[in-house]
């Protein structure tokens, strides 16, 4: 994607709105795309942390992954709440076709009812993973209320598409942001 050369890019709203089943389809090969997702948190006063973690996806879009309650973003998850998580994959080249995600919503460490099915979900994406040498480690949950896609080959090139997510994982469109671009040379 070349970047439109004015100092300002123009960002054009599409009004024509995109079927849910297609988002859908889409999230979920972007959440396949990477085992390795961002987590960014708040403090209660509101500075910004992030940390990267492996992690897991539920067919709900319901992110899973395993880390120490005493870390910075396991302790702004408990006093907040609040967070985000970015997923991409970091082998993309400059000028190819991009893709990636951005969810947003808020994460809690998993009660006990929870654990055993987080674990389950956690150890069916990393075949390796054995509780046994994690004792000090708990698993958290991450549920979105909003993603934001961008897929060049899938949804368009310099296309950024806002969607809503119900507790089922089911998506609804709600805008798309177009990024101008120059013509190729």
């Amino acid at each position: 994607m070349r970047i439109h050369s004015r100092s300002a890019v123009p960002i054009e709203r599409s009004p024509e709105p995109i079927a849910g089943t297609r988002l859908e389809a889409a999230t979920r090969a972007l959440l396949e795309a990477s085992p390795l997702c961002a987590i960014a948190t708040v403090t209660r006063d509101g500075h910004s942390y992030v940390n990267t973690a492996y992690f897991a996806s539920s067919p709900e879009l319901q992110l899973v992954w395993l880390s120490e309650p005493d870390a910075t973003h396991s302790r702004n998850i408990k006093e907040t709440r609040t967070a985000a998580v970015a997923v991409y994959d970091s082998t993309q080249t400059w000028g190819k076709p991009d893709r990636g995600i951005q969810l947003f919503g808020a994460a809690h460490q998993v009660t006990d009812a929870e654990a055993g099915h987080a674990e389950a979900r956690y150890a069916n994406r990393f075949h390796n993973f054995e509780s046994k040498n994690f004792a000090a480690y708990r698993f958290y949950v991450f549920r979105p209320g909003r993603v934001k896609l961008f897929d060049e080959n899938e949804l368009g090139a310099g296309r950024f598409i806002i969607a809503a997510v119900d507790d089922s994982g089911r998506l609804t469109w709600e805008s798309t942001e177009e990024y101008i671009t120059d013509s190729p040379d």
